[in-house]
């Protein structure tokens, strides 16, 4: 391939923002519910700011807000927000072929912006490319491009939350279900390979159920990553 040929950073940056800024408009009605609800549970701006900022992971702070008290059981709420996180293990280790060429500065840079939609719009940008190739710069822009709309609109949330009350009661919060929908719809491979989906959502449904906490998360990912590995086995 010809150097002429190959994007500029900055054309991929640019392309990393304009992809995902369906997500990022996506991502402000249960932003707002987050920030409304981190209100209501007796944090103050920027305490909800300062937790989005330096724990992008939205369910987790779905997690950390609900278990909010005063004062703050801080063991339960980090043993709580790590074990629903732990899905990013996975997901950074399926990135590391592509990583593991780039300096620490870069991984941990992108790493620290991860998220659930800049993980799928990358894997499927890569299945996308004729020469399955990743962009890093598509990656970390995407990421930034997230975690910029996710703490500001949590932070809108929470300042305006004491003025508009409950916003949950207006169902933004299903948005949450939605953006998962359109990223699961867009990585759809057939029905054979939604299998370990499937299983995983059933695992995670049952848990749920019959354990507290969010062991239903880890549980979920196992056992479909476990089926996962069979099936590959077998093909």
């Amino acid at each position: 391939m010809s150097s002429a040929s190959v994007p500029s950073p900055a054309q991929e940056i640019k392309r990393g923002l304009i992809t995902a800024l369906p997500l990022m408009l996506s991502f402000i009605p249960f932003a707002m519910v987050l920030g409304a609800q981190a209100i209501q549970k007796g944090m103050s701006t920027g305490e909800i700011s300062l937790l989005t900022a330096l724990n992008f992971a939205g369910g987790s702070e779905f997690v950390a807000v609900n278990l909010w008290t005063s004062p703050p059981h801080l063991l339960l709420i980090a043993l709580m927000t790590l074990l629903v996180n732990s899905r990013h293990i996975l997901m950074s280790a399926a990135l590391t072929p592509y990583l593991s060429a780039l300096s620490k500065r870069k991984v941990l840079a992108s790493l620290f912006f991860m998220c659930d939609e800049s993980w799928a719009l990358t894997v499927t940008d890569i299945k996308k490319s004729p020469a399955q190739t990743f962009s890093y710069y598509f990656f970390l822009a995407s990421g930034i491009g997230l975690y910029l709309s996710w703490v500001g609109f949590t932070t809108l949330g929470a300042l305006i939350g004491p003025l508009i009350g409950d916003v949950s009661h207006y169902g933004f919060d299903m948005a949450f279900v939605a953006v998962f929908l359109v990223l699961i719809k867009g990585m759809w491979k057939g029905i054979k390979a939604a299998i370990p989906w499937v299983v995983s959502l059933l695992v995670a449904i049952v848990t749920y159920n019959l354990l507290p906490g969010a062991w239903y998360v880890l549980l979920g990912t196992l056992a479909g990553l476990a089926l996962a590995f069979i099936m590959a086995a077998y093909d």
